[in-house]
């Protein structure tokens, strides 16, 4: 049995933090800590009165232990070009620049990273800064070598026309770069864990800036790859570079508890160490402390005083075979009550980045709640190391290729993401949703385990499955029962997902879609096939303008189009007929200015007559244009209402009833704006319809209307009722018709069921 004490231990701590004292979020603005940081709480090998490493001394004693002479003498090679290149270059510390990447050369040994890779450390900011090109890099030690470096490079400023574009595209570029080799983000990680514990050189804005953006990127990525030991660290760096007095204030608080429950620790290890080995169980137990920042962050959370966090201690029970950490469960739980509702198994569903360990919180003495964790050894080289474990298990033979394919899972959402975004910013916006770690776990009928982020719905849920899935959902089944595509996924939750070919995704959406991946699918759709069909109906509502005035669509290829863009400020011909569906532009004005007899410019007057004009024949519509003609949910239009619609600017043509009162008072403000229109002899197929039901409350009624529906060859999408303890209940149901005729058939249907008392159709 091993019980070193707890890690995160500090020194020179004089009182503890007042009982009462809460850290709020309105308390946690940058402005309120003016002081100094020092440098971070989990520090380099190296202490303050250390002189600056200028030599590879250490760095090859560890070298030496798992890499061969050969490969030893390449990086050493390695370190003597970048001590050249850098030569004269100091940082802000005034210690000499080798140091640094000596210093990430380090991290990435302790990882057992291969040859490569400590090359690629070593050389990580000469083409940055000194300029040297990826081909002499190549000639000198490798394609490997040089690509890694190439990955890590951030791309030139001068590109950029500020300074938050130039490093959303940089890291675009390193997560392409990470997807061809995963040792381009180790590499950055610890390039970037080892300007955090060098901070205190900088200035407190640069150190705050710096901070924060590893907090919000390069710490989440750490937990995203398992490097739990690193995102630890980095936590608790930011957290002392950005509020300095919390973090030293926590520091004493932390220290002080430490004292005052060192008895409950004790007699709980004790209990433990007689209780494991009675029951054949060899076993290391570890005592854990919460990290700094993780009582912060849960005191601005739940707002509690440090006092009210007693959970901030914990044990960790490491075994040899997975079966012991169940049965040292089980002893455990027989010594201290377990607290319901904590208890959670990693190991029989993992988390993505390939976490696995027993998790439950007991009742210790005197009340105090206790965090255990259990896991085999393996496991815990894992749940420290993630990704640069592999490092350490693999053999002679194994690639790469095949430690990468490992990783590919946890990397793919950032892929999907990259692939559908175009703009840098929008990009990153995306990733930082992407990479919180709290989750859920959802299966999908055939049992398949889905990891989602906390608060992720249905949408999430479908586009992770697959895009088309995604682009096609028109409801979902929770658990077996008809739910919302904006209800938020629980763990253990069962998810179905309904498609149907006529269902696109909606700008709504985006309300309340969480994960990255769906968010740029849908804007990505949105942005490819709302242009598409914006183009193609804005075609459509110009031609029938122009043969109203007896004139013909010009050809594509005319050069009048390439004469009215130029005039009216558009790119192209597709932009003009994509504002025209948009409702951007009118297409009366448009065919106006189409006119040959007409000079290129129309008058208000002209427009107005042609706006007349293009009335007289009203635009047919299918129902399925897409995005350029909505129904709108006011009155639910259906094949067969008489229909009229509104040009709305960026919506295209929102569809009403001719006696909508919404639409009547719309067109009263703004009757320029308004065009007559008419359904097509072949119209879409399925239309949604919201009907009001009255009946009597008796056993079997829903079913009933529910085969009376389905006789009618339609479909209830949604179903809501009034309290069923009442004599009589409403139902209100959302039905898919084909049309107002079949809508009629539905109803002379559901009035055969004979507890039916009124049954109306809802168009407000």
């Amino acid at each position: 049995m091993a019980f070193p004490g707890f890690r995160y231990a500090s020194s020179g701590l004089r009182a503890a933090l007042k009982a009462g004292t809460r850290f709020t979020k309105k308390q946690s603005s940058e402005s309120e800590d003016k002081t100094v940081a020092v440098a971070g709480s989990a520090k380099p090998v190296e202490t303050e009165n250390e002189p600056p490493i200028a030599t590879m001394a250490r760095l090859q004693s560890v070298l030496e232990t798992y890499l061969s002479p050969k490969e030893v003498n390449l990086i050493r090679e390695a370190y003597r070009f970048s001590d050249q290149a850098h030569l004269g270059q100091f940082r802000s510390s005034g210690s000499p620049y080798i140091t640094h990447p000596i210093a990430v050369a380090e991290i990435c040994a302790g990882w057992k990273l291969d040859h490569d890779a400590i090359c690629a450390a070593l050389l990580h900011d000469v083409m940055e800064d000194q300029g040297i090109s990826k081909q002499e890099l190549l000639e000198k030690f490798g394609n490997d070598v040089a690509d890694l470096v190439d990955g890590l490079s951030k791309l030139d400023r001068l590109e950029f026309a500020t300074k938050a574009q130039q490093q959303a595209e940089s890291f675009r570029k390193m997560l392409l770069a990470m997807a061809r080799d995963i040792r381009v983000i180790l590499i950055k990680l610890a390039d970037r864990c080892h300007n955090m514990r060098t901070l205190d050189a900088v200035s407190p804005e640069k150190r705050r800036r710096v901070a924060r953006e590893t907090l919000d990127i390069y710490a989440p990525i750490a937990h995203r790859l398992g490097l739990n030991a690193l995102y630890r660290e980095l936590q608790d760096l930011c957290f002392e570079a950005i509020y300095p007095n919390r973090y030293r204030v926590l520091e004493k608080a932390v220290k002080a508890a430490r004292g005052n429950r060192r008895e409950v620790l004790t007699r709980i290890n004790e209990t433990i160490e007689h209780a494991l080995p009675a029951a054949g169980i060899d076993a290391e137990v570890y005592g854990r402390e919460k990290t700094l920042y993780g009582i912060y962050h849960k005191m601005v959370e739940q707002n509690k005083s440090f006092s009210n966090v007693l959970d901030i201690y914990g044990f960790r029970v490491i075994v040899n075979t997975l079966p012991e950490c169940y049965l040292a469960l089980g002893i455990i739980h027989q010594l201290y009550r377990p607290v319901p509702g904590k208890f959670k198994d990693y190991i029989a569903i993992p988390k993505v980045n390939g976490y696995q360990s027993l998790h439950t919180t007991l009742v210790g003495p005197f009340g105090t709640p206790i965090e255990f964790q259990f896991r085999t050894h393996d496991m815990h080289q894992v749940a420290e190391e993630g990704v640069a474990a592999h490092w350490l298990y693999k053999s002679e033979d194994a690639s790469l290729h095949d430690i990468q394919s490992r990783t590919s899972k946890s990397l793919q959402s950032l892929l999907d993401i990259q692939s559908q975004t175009g703009n840098s910013g929008e990009f990153l916006e995306h990733v930082k949703v992407d990479l919180f770690p709290d989750a859920v776990y959802v299966f999908t009928p055939k049992g398949k385990i889905v990891s989602l982020p906390r608060g992720a719905t249905p949408v999430d849920f479908a586009y992770t499955i697959h895009t088309d899935v995604g682009n096609s959902a028109s409801g979902c089944k929770i658990n077996g029962e008809p739910a919302a595509l904006r209800r938020e996924l629980s763990s253990g939750d069962t998810v179905d997902i309904l498609t149907s070919p006529t269902s696109r995704p909606s700008a709504q959406w985006l309300n309340y879609a969480r994960t990255g991946r769906a968010r740029s699918e849908i804007r990505h759709y949105l942005r490819t096939v709302q242009y598409d069909e914006s183009v193609a109906f804005g075609e459509k509502m110009l031609e029938q303008t122009l043969r109203e005035l007896n004139q013909i669509m010009p050809a594509k290829d005319d050069a009048v189009w390439d004469k009215l863009a130029r005039s009216s400020g558009a790119k192209s011909r597709e932009e003009i007929l994509s504002d025209i569906g948009l409702g951007k532009r009118l297409a009366a004005v448009v065919a106006r200015m189409l006119t040959p007899d007409h000079p290129l410019i129309a008058t208000t007057a002209a427009a107005d007559e042609q706006i007349v004009a293009a009335r007289s024949i009203p635009i047919t519509i299918h129902g399925n244009e897409g995005q350029a003609v909505q129904l709108a949910p006011c009155c639910g239009p259906l094949p067969g209402d008489a229909i009229i619609a509104g040009i709305r600017v960026g919506h295209g043509l929102v569809v009403h009833t001719a006696e909508c009162p919404v639409a009547m008072r719309a067109r009263a403000k703004e009757p320029d704006r308004w065009v007559d229109i008419a359904w097509d002899k072949e119209t879409a197929k399925h239309f949604s319809a919201r009907i009001d039901i009255m009946a009597k409350n008796e056993r079997g009624v829903l079913s009933r209307i529910a085969a009376e529906v389905a006789q009618a060859d339609s479909n209830i999408i949604h179903v809501t009722m009034t309290d069923d303890a009442m004599a009589d209940i409403v139902l209100n149901l959302t039905v898919q018709v084909d049309s107002r005729k079949h809508l009629a058939q539905v109803f002379r249907s559901i009035r055969r069921v004979p507890q039916i008392q009124r049954i109306v159709r809802v168009k407000g």
